[in-house]
């Protein structure tokens, strides 16, 4: 009997051990949640709503980087809590959860399922491969510019859904061991995932937030901003971080294998032995396409979900893919933890708990440096890359850019600094779509987003401040 209490003690002490963030997470959240709401928050419409969003932003953020629980868990919790806290009745979490662009994340890896069931992504990546050689710093460089590139005029999302089948292709030609190719898979794919994010400055095309901008610089009666000035503002600044985003990239991660021969030779042989394209695969594509013209002429009309949606629903009923195929490939925990972002994401808009970050950061950043032109695009650059992280990069935009936009100073040039800065999404699984998406691959580690988009997200400000400091006053 002895003997088997010393296990039981032994076996409960270990999963303290293993859980002790689990634990400390929740007996933080039970300690604040008794605490009062700060007294900054007593001149929002709902103070106590945005202090336990508050609460429920910190736990989140605490488990997604400590990892003591799967994501999806995550996910559930973010849900449960803004019911249990009063935040919002269940209906109106559960509508929330599902919104447009749930569906685009859903149809998306869909498609990219469907994709892969056909062969496609081999011959894909054999094209690539034609164009930057088999070594692997050319093939990473290759994703990450090809990827900002397309990005810039048809939207971070849908290249990185596109690209990422295209990757992993080549990380499983390698190795079918993960072990053996978790270096190489993070630096692909985060060159495929990073890449996309920043060339969505690069147009007004590129992101809802780049319109969200110019809309208000209309409607506060600062002029229009066309799109070719648009780029002539953003194009620089996201040709300057491709480089040394790659190198970023490549000193972060540090594959074993130099040169991909052995893939190579793999994908050589499976395209030869799938033979010529058949009428399916052209089928494929001839969806695909119709599916990627809908996202660039008609997204703003009926919604990117939707399209992704139709075009899975045309590969079902044309038995170009099967139910059970879909069903078993898709990551249905990215879909849960994306939904339960944007859940989240609302409530922190709507309690005004975005809005009262966004004014304690300006007043401190103001009662420390005054307020000289640096510090006014500082502050403009450093809140909407700070917030995109938690929200999305539109909400982002939508909240900030009234803000910055009355901070003083040249209102184009400020709104162009929270504008781009929306695209330095990188520091978490929940970031952003691109970045949920190159997760659910199961090959990059939560840590590697903090580890790798931390040294992007300070060389993306750091370009941006000299871009606006050196080149945009020549405009």
């Amino acid at each position: 009997m002895f003997q088997i209490s010393n296990q039981v003690i032994a076996n409960v002490l270990y999963w303290i051990r293993q859980k002790r963030w689990l634990l400390l997470t929740i007996i933080v959240g039970i300690v604040l949640y008794l605490l009062p709401a700060p007294s900054g928050m007593s001149d929002l419409s709902r103070p106590d709503d945005a202090y336990h969003t508050l609460i429920i932003v910190i736990m989140t953020l605490v488990l997604i980087i400590t990892e003591p629980v799967p994501l999806p868990a995550v996910a559930m919790m973010i849900l449960i809590l803004q019911v249990v806290f009063g935040i919002a009745e269940p209906n109106e979490v559960a509508s929330s959860f599902m919104s447009d662009a749930v569906f685009f994340i859903m149809g998306s890896l869909m498609l990219a399922v469907s994709i892969v069931k056909q062969g496609l992504d081999s011959r894909l990546a054999l094209g690539i491969i034609r164009l930057t050689g088999n070594k692997t710093w050319r093939i990473a460089a290759g994703f990450t510019t090809i990827c900002a590139l397309l990005s810039s005029f048809i939207g971070e999302h849908t290249v990185t859904a596109m690209m990422m089948p295209v990757g992993l292709i080549l990380v499983r030609s390698t190795s079918s061991d993960p072990k053996k190719v978790a270096v190489l898979a993070s630096l692909l794919l985060f060159s495929i995932a990073y890449g996309s994010a920043m060339g969505s400055i690069g147009t007004p095309s590129g992101g809802g937030r780049n319109v969200i901008m110019m809309g208000y610089w209309t409607e506060f009666g600062h002029g229009t901003v066309s799109y070719l000035q648009w780029m002539k503002h953003a194009y620089p600044m996201l040709l300057f971080q491709i480089p040394l985003a790659v190198i970023i990239l490549l000193m972060t991660f540090r594959p074993k294998q130099r040169v991909l021969d052995t893939a190579v030779r793999k994908l050589k042989v499976q395209v030869t032995k799938g033979g010529k394209m058949q009428g399916k695969e052209y089928l494929v594509i001839a969806v695909f396409m119709g599916v990627f013209l809908g996202w660039v002429f008609l997204g703003h009309t009926i919604g990117l979900g939707i399209i992704a949606l139709i075009g899975v629903f045309v590969y079902l009923a044309f038995g170009l893919v099967d139910w059970s195929d879909l069903n078993r490939n898709t990551n249905w925990g990215v879909i849960l933890l994306f939904g339960a972002a944007i859940s989240i994401g609302i409530q922190i808009n709507y309690t005004g708990l975005a809005q009262w970050i966004a004014g304690g950061a300006m007043d401190a950043l103001q009662f420390v440096a005054g307020d000289s032109p640096l510090l006014q695009i500082t502050v403009a650059i450093l809140l909407s890359a700070i917030l995109t992280n938690f929200l999305s990069n539109a909400a982002a935009v939508a909240v900030i850019g009234p803000i910055v936009l009355n901070m003083g100073g040249d209102p184009i040039i400020m709104g162009f600094a929270a504008a781009l800065a929306s695209a330095f999404a990188y520091l978490t699984v929940v970031a952003s779509p691109t970045c949920m998406i190159i997760h659910s691959s199961g090959l990059v580690k939560r840590g590697d987003f903090l580890k790798a988009g931390g040294k992007l997200f300070i060389m993306s400000v750091i370009v941006l401040l000299l871009v606006s400091q050196l080149l945009w006053p020549l405009f």
